[in-house]
């Protein structure tokens, strides 16, 4: 398939609001791939969701933005593009610098305008054009003529779309049936929804599990007798990273198992490290016997999707919390209260912020496993921070926000000056990015053709999970998730929030781990 037929399906589904023509036109495509072989199948529906099959490639935005004219007529097929990605991927050693910048160059050189636009949102993860996973599972569906809800499965059996879109077009529903749950091959996990408040949330079938929700990171573990693997939400294989998770797993009394869980660094006195202490640690590629003794992690596990040759994922959360108890020391267990009253919830949730915690996730007792899905079966609740901020300068957009002036840089007041917080672009309706585009182009004072200056006069209240020492910003502070709820013309930059506030609100935070 040629690269500009799947980018111009790209911008008709971009083009249009409606969820059944964006179905359509997806799977037409999936169609016409699916006479190329699954390979094409498979590169239509990971590049039509953002995806690159060969994971990260290292490329950032500023790497394609100063690049040799586009071609003035198409000829890049997927192929192609698939080609470059692999040699991107596996770029190692001497030499592979310079070899990487002739595989962009040659690329993009070969790409035209709209096409090199498609690629660098895809490379630098700003594809947004409207196929999210649940908008493919749909297309894919409807090209295979399958149900989706076995789609759905052995999306989540898979960790990934892409493969079986490929085995739906050429082997119809009977082709995904072979997606089984299999032991060392991490599943996409359940994901929660989010509710302001334990009232909000409690609408759900009682009684609950109400969990305590860690502020660490989110680990798959599996046991294959002597073999352990530790994979992130992502999928990722961090085994090698994490010594004392493979240690508790070990030793758990069974042949096979699939577990849920997170890893955390907690202090001293078992309240918890902030999140970039976890985050630095599982990222870091050094010496784990080192980090180890640095930076300890403490394992807990919420949930088991496979026993000893028995996939659980179909059976009440009840029965698997029951197996849980009796395989999993409660050292390693998340704490949690079982209780169809909203205020016990409640009391529990007051606690789990007064230690420290992120706030709770409430579970449906009777609710299976659904991998890959974030439904209402698992709802999280935590206290939600919000501030008055000032921007104080704005970056141009990207992939689908070409064109307009997109993520923020947020101050807070700081004397007669503001200091920079954080930078966000979540939470940005398409109406608002115009209308930040025009208002910040009028409160422009440089712009070096990536970052616009702006006078610090438009207060702008955002949402945020917390905050952490930074260095990166004079005020040593740096706010976590941070994201856009409304834009305050009725209150002056004077009347924005102080860093005083800001650090009242962060409390005791330890230093950025190294």
């Amino acid at each position: 398939m040629q690269l500009a037929t799947l980018v111009a399906a790209s911008a008709t589904v971009a083009g249009t609001r409606s969820r059944t023509a964006k179905v359509a036109e997806l799977a037409r495509l999936l169609r016409l791939a699916a006479a190329d072989g699954e390979r094409e199948v498979l590169l239509v529906t990971a590049f039509l969701s953002g995806r690159v099959p060969q994971g990260r490639l290292g490329v950032g935005y500023r790497t394609v933005a100063d690049l040799p004219p586009p071609a003035a007529a198409p000829s890049l097929t997927l192929a192609d593009v698939d080609a470059a990605f692999s040699a991107l991927a596996t770029a190692s050693g001497a030499g592979s610098a310079a070899s990487r910048r002739a595989t962009i160059a040659g690329l993009f050189s070969a790409a035209t305008a709209s096409e090199r636009d498609f690629l660098a949102g895809l490379m630098t993860g700003e594809v947004r054009q409207g196929a999210l996973d649940g908008v493919m599972q749909l297309a894919v569906a409807q090209a295979a003529d399958v149900p989706l809800d076995a789609v759905r499965r052995a999306a989540m059996l898979a960790g990934t779309l892409d493969a079986v879109a490929a085995v739906a077009l050429r082997h119809g529903a009977d082709g995904l049936e072979s997606f089984v749950l299999e032991v060392l091959r991490p599943v996409s996990p359940m994901l929660a929804a989010s509710a302001p408040s334990i009232e909000a949330a409690a609408t759900m079938p009682a009684p609950w599990s109400v969990e305590r929700k860690l502020d660490g990171i989110r680990i798959q573990a599996h046991k294959h007798g002597g073999e352990v693997r530790v994979f992130t939400r992502s999928l990722d294989d961090i085994t090698d990273r994490l010594p004392e998770v493979v240690e508790v797993v070990a030793a758990l009394p069974a042949e096979t198992l699939v577990l849920d869980g997170e890893a955390i660094a907690l202090r001293a006195d078992g309240r918890p490290e902030p999140f970039q202490v976890t985050g630095a640690r599982t990222a870091s590629t050094r010496d784990p016997a080192q980090l180890r003794a640095q930076t300890p992690l403490t394992t807990y596990v919420f949930d088991v999707l496979h026993h000893d040759g028995q996939s659980l994922l179909d059976e009440p959360l009840s029965e698997r919390r029951e197996l849980l108890a009796r395989l999993v020391a409660p050292e390693n267990r998340v704490a949690s209260v079982t209780t169809s009253d909203a205020a016990e919830a409640q009391r529990f949730f007051e606690s789990q912020v007064a230690a420290g915690h992120e706030g709770v996730v409430m579970k449906d007792l009777s609710a299976p496993y659904a991998a890959g899905r974030r439904g209402s079966a698992w709802v999280k609740v935590k206290p939600r921070h919000t501030l008055d901020l000032v921007v104080l300068a704005v970056e141009r957009g990207s992939g689908r926000r070409r064109g307009t002036l997109s993520n923020i840089h947020l101050g807070a007041r700081d004397g007669d000056g503001f200091v920079m917080l954080g930078k966000t672009f979540k939470g940005m309706t398409d109406e608002m990015l115009a209308w930040q585009t025009d208002r910040f182009t009028e409160l422009a004072t440089s712009d070096n053709g990536w970052v616009v200056t702006v006078r610090p006069e438009q207060v702008v209240e955002v949402a945020f999970d917390g905050l952490q020492r930074s260095s990166r910003y004079p005020g040593g502070l740096a706010l976590r998730f941070a994201r856009v709820l409304r834009y305050r013309d009725d209150k002056p930059a004077a009347e924005a929030d102080t860093i005083e506030t800001v650090r009242a609100l962060a409390g005791p935070v330890t230093d950025e781990a190294p």
